[in-house]
């Protein structure tokens, strides 16, 4: 069936699409290149048009338009985002099964979670004009109702139990899109996800895979990025048991509360990942840094469920000439997005009459730094054992300065702390 006719049917009469789809065999490898990559492209290329060649109306301020080699980027980066979404929710929804009534199939989870995305899909192109995107409210709506259609039929799921599983199902894809957003951001500045990503995603869709068809196992290249979120889903079966348990007891409570747990546990890399105490944290802020004094420090430790983050800031400076400012982010409970980051190969450069700018890998650690040709702020970020981030910002103060200013801190020591909470070995 062509693309066209399968998103007319799944949006025009889903009950009955779903049918059909339950008795496919198709490869999850053509699903996400021939379904996902098209759709997810739609509304990718719509915001990429609509940032960067349209622009944006702002009241007050009149039309902005995002640097095209940065609206290219950012494209880049939601169009990969869209494919780790959908096959981090698959695993979800697989695991998830068992703990309503129905049965574990990761070939119909992943069909669950690509076709319920249609119509958002097919709503990106209301990127083009500001103005409709609220339309895309009811487009999410709607896949909302598709995937409360879907999970009976391929899941096996009981009618009665279909309305709550589809509602955990729904938080985790929430919770799903605010974390990688924001571990988008805080790796990659202002959307630079280069080439090097996609192409990497993209090895690990085709390379060591076995027949996706319904009851078979999806099988990855244990070292691609797909291969290390397979990794991640069957390492989180232990929290999928204690989803059962919080069934029987007929808590709502204590089901959403299990079923965060585990998605924590997915996020984390493989198991439940909390971040540092506020004090331990702290302790890795200096008194003094690149010569300069610390002028204010403040550190926070917040989240929810499994998804806890923590994070100490300072300033420093002396007759505010030379300023610098620390950030020192345990990503902790999503600590397994920041190291998919790093297994996607994340990379990007850009240059323009104000500032250079690039995001890659040095000595094994992804780095990102924006030098100013205007004698304005400098940045530079480190991404330590693909869960801490040190970020600095410097005013009169170049770039190499500010790597010498994050080589002279305990990076040893944050090494140290991620080996320390590995869990044990199965």
């Amino acid at each position: 069936m062509s693309i066209v006719d399968r998103a007319k049917n799944i949006c025009l009469s889903p009950a009955t699409e779903w049918t059909v789809i339950a008795g496919e065999t198709t490869p999850t490898a053509s699903l996400v290149t021939g379904y996902v990559l098209p759709l997810a492209a739609i509304g990718a290329v719509a915001g990429f048009v609509g940032g960067s060649v349209l622009g944006r109306t702002l009241p007050f301020v009149g039309t902005y338009r995002v640097p095209v080699t940065t609206g290219l980027g950012i494209a880049i980066f939601t169009l990969l985002m869209a494919v780790v979404g959908v096959v981090i929710l698959g695993v979800i929804i697989d695991l998830l099964a068992p703990t309503f009534g129905g049965q574990k199939d990761s070939a119909q989870a992943m069909k669950v979670a690509v076709y319920s995305y249609t119509p958002a899909w097919l709503a990106g192109v209301l990127q083009l004009f500001t103005f409709l995107g609220i339309l895309a409210i009811f487009a999410a709506l709607y896949g909302m109702y598709i995937l409360y259609l879907g999970l009976p039929r391929l899941m096996k799921a009981p009618e009665d139990k279909a309305l709550g599983y589809t509602a955990v199902v729904i938080v985790c894809a929430v919770v799903i899109s605010v974390v990688v957003a924001m571990v988008g951001g805080l790796t990659v500045g202002a959307g630079m996800m280069g080439a090097g990503a996609m192409s990497g995603a993209m090895s690990g869709m085709t390379g060591g895979m076995t027949d996706g068809g319904r009851g078979s196992e999806v099988e990855f290249a244990p070292d691609s990025p797909l291969g290390k979120l397979q990794e991640l889903g069957r390492r989180a079966e232990e929290g999928a048991a204690k989803m059962e348990e919080a069934q029987k007891s007929g808590d709502t409570g204590a089901q959403m509360g299990a079923a965060m747990e585990t998605l924590g546990a997915i996020l984390g890399g493989g198991s439940r990942v909390d971040p540092m105490s506020v004090d331990d944290l702290k302790a890795f802020v200096p008194e003094t840094l690149a010569g300069l004094p610390r002028t204010r420090s403040n550190a926070e430790r917040s989240g929810f469920g499994g998804l806890m983050v923590a994070k100490a800031e300072a300033a420093y400076g002396d007759d505010g000439q030379r300023t610098i400012e620390l950030e020192i982010t345990d990503s902790g409970g999503v600590s397994g997005l920041m190291g998919l980051a790093a297994w996607m190969g994340a990379e990007g450069e850009k240059e323009d009459d104000t500032a250079v700018e690039r995001t890659r890998r040095v000595e094994g650690r992804m780095t990102h730094e924006k030098m100013s040709k205007a004698g304005g702020a400098n940045e530079y970020s480190l991404v330590v054992a693909d869960r801490f981030i040190v970020n600095t910002v410097g005013r009169g103060v170049d770039l190499d300065g500010l790597k010498a200013a994050v080589a002279s801190l305990d990076l040893g020591g944050l090494e140290a702390r991620k080996a320390s909470d590995q869990p044990e070995p199965d």
